[in-house]
């Protein structure tokens, strides 16, 4: 197992330990998830369809645990786009941003083609991610455009990542002996 695998069953064994702080434990992942750069250190996509089954093999309430993932990924993504905003294409020169050309190229012509509905879509594709964020920031797409791709996408994909593995346990356990 490596330390990123290792991190991520921790991260698991911890929020069964401490099941009240679930929403808040899943809205810090998704923050750190949605952060340009941080993403890459923090494996939160495993960890949090762990929690999915978590929740359903645990009894933990869905929709709290749901609401902190939007919101943690709401902010995520709102924390990159002011980044972006703020410093504009000379936020491309700084550390750790100059460190991942490869990577700030890739969401730059990706955002340059799709825009705001690039926001919605990148978040389904872990490489865009945390970077499509900042570069709509660094291309100053309008806030309310921004905005609306950013809290449609945190609600169904936090529901994507959760859900299965909360579905799949209730389903299983209807027919295991009680």
């Amino acid at each position: 197992m490596n330390a990123l695998e290792s991190f991520a069953a921790e991260v698991v064994t911890f929020t069964k330990a401490h099941q009240g702080w679930a929403p808040f434990i899943v809205a810090l992942l998704c923050f750190a998830e949605s952060l340009a750069v941080v993403s890459f250190f923090v494996p939160a996509t495993v960890i949090l369809v762990g929690i999915g089954g978590l929740i359903g093999a645990s009894g933990l309430p869905f929709w709290p645990i749901w609401f902190g993932a939007v919101a943690g990924g709401i902010l995520g993504d709102w924390l990159s786009y002011a980044v972006g905003l703020y410093f504009k294409d000379s936020a491309h020169h700084h550390w750790p941003l100059s460190r991942y050309p490869e990577f700030t190229k890739r969401a730059d012509e990706f955002t340059r083609k799709w825009g705001a509905p690039g926001v919605f879509i990148g978040r389904f594709s872990g490489p865009l991610r945390a970077f499509v964020p900042l570069a709509a920031g660094i291309f100053a797409v309008p806030q309310w455009k921004f905005q609306l791709a950013n809290v449609s996408s945190a609600i169904l994909w936090a529901f994507v990542l959760l859900a299965p593995g909360w579905g799949l346990f209730k389903y299983i356990s209807q027919y295991l002996p009680h």
